[in-house]
């Protein structure tokens, strides 16, 4: 050991390439360049609507932006860990900094950029995802109550369309919701008890069902199948049996559905927890 202290080389070394290697993994986690559908999905489903990707997307920026976020204070936490321990050769107590005005600047600027930058983003996905078209291609009224679901084909919330269908289904036998893949389709939400929340998993999409109020959403199923759908608002006591099923078919299909639930006189609407027609079952 040399006595102008040659010996806190190593430490002068790791103190150069920390900085580095920290630059060098904000470029990689913030600059590869995928799409959404070549990251992971993070515990998300595989969207199936058009609108799916945009909310997978907007997940999936979120835990970039926390990773980015995780590793500087990760970073900075090592590097104080490191460069100001306490030396067994100096003082026991180091020297005490007060009054550092563009370090308390920096951290309360940073964090509110950071929550300004996610608002944003959260706002504008929001807006698209809340937006209804004047002319979907299909309505359905989703009837929500204690414990299972209803669907008002080709119905608004006022269920006065002779021609509609419905179907009701209960805790026992849930029921199955049948949409036209590649046709948009308006759900208009009403609820006859309390607050419920009408969940098709793989929408990555869920909106309450609240008493009173008319909630509606409006999405374009892309691929068929079979999914799942559930309440995700604790209701009751049988809040878990309020399931449902999603198949999306065919447009031809769709119309087939129909015809076999108005054959066996399901026409009309169920009461949709709003109003009461002379056409509600």
């Amino acid at each position: 050991m040399s006595p102008n202290g040659s010996d806190r080389s190593p430490r002068r070394t790791m103190r150069r390439k920390l900085p580095q290697a920290l630059a060098l993994g904000l470029v990689i986690a913030t600059a590869t360049g995928c799409s959404s559908q070549d990251l992971p999905r993070l515990g998300l489903p595989s969207p199936v609507t058009k609108e799916g990707p945009m909310v997978l997307q907007m997940w999936q920026g979120s835990w970039i932006a926390a990773l980015v976020v995780g590793v500087l204070v990760w970073g900075l936490i090592i590097w104080s860990v490191i460069f100001h321990r306490r030396s067994r050769t100096k003082v026991e107590v180091p020297p005490q900094t007060r009054y550092n005005v563009p370090i308390e600047a920096l951290y309360t600027a940073v964090p509110i950029i950071i929550v300004s930058v996610l608002f944003y983003f959260t706002a504008r996905d929001e807006t698209r995802l809340l937006h209804t078209s004047k002319k979907p291609d299909h309505i359905v009224n989703v009837v929500g109550f204690q414990w299972s679901w209803a669907f008002n084909y080709e119905n608004d919330e006022h269920g006065k369309n002779p021609n509609g269908a419905y179907e009701v289904g209960s805790p026992a036998q849930p029921p199955t919701l049948y949409l036209p893949k590649g046709e948009s389709v308006l759900f208009k939400l009403t609820s006859r008890d309390v607050i419920h929340d009408f969940w098709t998993v793989n929408f990555l999409m869920k909106q309450d069902v609240v008493p009173g109020l008319v909630n509606q959403f409006e999405v374009t199923p892309t691929a068929y199948g079979t999914f799942r759908g559930k309440c995700a608002e604790l209701c009751g006591v049988d809040h878990s049996r309020m399931l449902f099923n999603v198949k999306v078919v065919s447009p031809a299909d769709y119309q087939k559905h129909l015809a076999e639930l108005r054959a066996k006189g399901q026409t009309g609407a169920v009461p949709s927890g709003l109003i009461t027609t002379g056409s509600e079952k």
